[in-house]
Formats: structure tokens, sequence, C-alpha cells
């Protein structure tokens, strides 16, 4: 992209290589762990949605290769690509945080990684001028909340997951496509 290129010509061309792979992985990986969120103990579950989450990304590329798409590989000399993979880490980079507010509270990390994975929606939004992206991370961050402080442990993690399940399909259908 040159020097020249206006804003709106760069979120189109993000919109037009991006595609639906992530949020596909998002779902995938949030559906997993609210089946496992059933049969693990709450230990076993925050450990899988900590170290587990890492496997999103990938995975969000290997369904681009398998529909046959390049996917955020499209054109990496747009900034606004990049500002949105430099986003990616940061959160990252929080999840340490998370996982140490976590020791011996679990259901803080299934609630942490929810929000700090969901946080990521706001530069897609950004990035692809679609207000679903801030919708969905508010969303999910006060729905989530909301199930840790108000349900019983008993059922915290599997209903934080089932949450982030709902905003994924919800952002899903409403998200522009290119």
């Amino acid at each position: 992209m040159d020097g020249d290129t206006r804003l709106s010509a760069l979120r189109q061309d993000f919109l037009a290589t991006s595609t639906q792979s992530m949020p596909m992985a998002g779902m995938l990986f949030w559906a997993v762990a609210a089946a496992a969120s059933r049969v693990l103990t709450p230990e076993q579950l925050a450990y899988f949605v900590g170290f587990g989450s890492g496997t999103v990304f990938p995975l969000g590329m290997l369904i681009d290769r398998l529909r046959g798409r390049r996917g955020l590989q499209g054109n990496r000399d747009n900034p606004v690509l990049t500002g949105f993979l430099q986003c990616l880490a940061i959160v990252a980079m929080l999840w340490p945080f998370v996982i140490l507010a976590g020791i011996g509270r679990p259901g803080l990390v299934v609630l942490g990684g929810a929000i700090l994975m969901g946080l990521v929606w706001v530069p897609y939004g950004w990035a692809a001028d679609d207000p679903v992206g801030m919708r969905h991370a508010i969303a999910r961050t006060l729905l989530c909340y909301a199930a840790y402080i108000f349900l019983p442990p008993a059922l915290r993690s599997t209903s934080i997951c089932l949450i982030v399940l709902a905003c994924y399909f919800y952002s899903f259908l409403t998200m522009r496509k290119a």
C-alpha cells in the first residue's frame, strides 16, 4: 500500500482478505470448552482454557487452508492488518496475568480467557469498519462477568463458555463480509 491509500480502502482490503475462519475457530474452541466443562475438574478446565486458547489462531489458519483461502496472509503491507495482528500480540502478553490471578481460583482463568479473547473483536471491528466487533466485546464481557458473579460456582464455567458461543454466533451472523 502506498502513502496515499485512504483508510476506507485499507479497511476494504482487510475485509476482503480476512475470512470468518477466526470466528469459526473460536466457536469450535469454546464449544469444546463448554463440553469439557461438564467432565473436567475446574482446574483441568482452567488449564485447557489457559493453554488451549493458543490453538484458536493456528486453527483459524488451518480452516482457511482447508477452504483454499489465504486468510490473514492476504496483504501483509496493509497497516490495518498489521494493527489487528499487533492487538493479538497484546492479548497474548496479558495471558500470564490471567493465569497468575487464577491460581487457586480456576473459574477466574475461564472468565479471564473469555474476556481477553473477546477483546480481539474491538480491533477487528475497527479494522473492518464494522460495529459488530465492539458489540461482541461489550456483550461478551458484561455477560461473562454477570455469570461469574451471579451464578452458582457449579454453573459458572459452563455458562461462560455458552455465553461466548452465543456472542460468536451473533457476530458470525451479523459481521460484514467482503
